[in-house]
């Protein structure tokens, strides 16, 4: 069975609720139930993971990092800030798949640096919701 996680950052327990225009109307748990239930005939393990602190996000990734078949990382606008976050995956043997909601490149400036990519096994972004599952199907 394959072990997938996503893990969310900052301020992505707010989907649903923050700023509709750019992240959508639906939460990220009932996405990742929706998700769950039309992936349930594969064999796959999806665990979901969110934290708002850096440092926790690491400590997951130290933690599944070596076991697990592959992360799906929104590290929200830590991705802009964290020589950490992107230390942690270059330290890792598991793949990890960058996500972003929105297409960070038609946002801010600030937005278009990534300390995630250069460690990254891909990049998906721009496509709402289904870029998480544009990145599971990369694991299949």
């Amino acid at each position: 069975m394959k072990k997938l996680i996503i893990i969310n950052g900052p301020n992505l327990n707010l989907l649903g609720k923050r700023e509709p225009e750019i992240y959508g109307s639906l939460t990220f748990e009932d996405f990742f139930n929706s998700l769950k239930e039309k992936y349930s005939q594969k064999n796959l393990s999806l665990e979901y993971f969110q934290s708002n602190i850096e440092g926790e996000i690491i400590d997951k990734l130290h933690e599944v990092g070596f076991t697990y078949d592959g992360v799906i990382l929104n590290a929200g606008a830590y991705t802009h800030t964290s020589i950490g976050i992107g230390d942690a995956i270059k330290g890792i043997e598991t793949p990890v798949v960058e996500v972003h909601i929105s297409n960070t490149f038609g946002r801010e400036a600030f937005r278009h640096q990534s300390y995630i990519s250069p460690n990254a096994k891909g990049v998906i972004l721009g496509f709402g919701l289904q870029s998480y599952e544009l990145a599971l199907e990369s694991f299949l």
